[in-house]
């Protein structure tokens, strides 16, 4: 599971890669987000809301979850570098913690676990959700300059 999570945390990355700042922070969908705004709601409401909040319990990660703030900032101009720097360090800080605990380990915020309960359930969810958002940034990147990711040859 810990290898298909790390493929698919470097494919969301490659699905950026070779795009310009304008492409990535224009909108391309009709719900308003642009392809920096999913990498930054996969670092913050992905990666630190299930790895820091709910399986480590970190405070600071537990008080922003818990809140009303999400990862989204749907059309608010960011930069590549950053967007990418921040999902790079919250991925560092996710393998950390997963090297720290067992499959079976229980999550230190139960509240905001959503029924899941150990790490091996957190892990797939986690997985399911990175590739569904890698896959939508395939489309978004063949949409905008036809590039595509996995090349299929009838």
């Amino acid at each position: 599971m810990l290898q298909s999570l790390a493929w698919k945390r470097s494919h969301v990355i490659e699905a950026l890669e070779g795009l310009d700042e304008a492409a990535l922070n224009r909108v391309h969908v009709a719900s308003g987000w642009t392809p920096l705004d999913l990498v930054r709601h996969l670092t913050i409401d992905v990666e630190r809301y299930w790895f820091r909040a709910v399986m480590a319990g970190e405070p600071e990660a537990v008080a922003f979850a818990a809140g009303d703030d999400s990862g989204w900032r749907l059309g608010t101009p960011q930069t590549y570098a950053d967007v990418v720097a921040a999902y790079r360090a919250e991925i560092s800080h996710s393998d950390r913690i997963l090297a720290s605990l067992k499959p079976h380990a229980t999550p230190q915020w139960e509240e905001g676990a959503g029924g899941r309960d150990d790490l091996a359930s957190v892990i797939v969810h986690v997985l399911v959700d990175t590739a569904t958002h890698a896959g939508q940034l395939d489309i978004l990147r063949e949409g905008i300059d036809g590039k595509q990711y996995l090349v299929i040859h009838p």
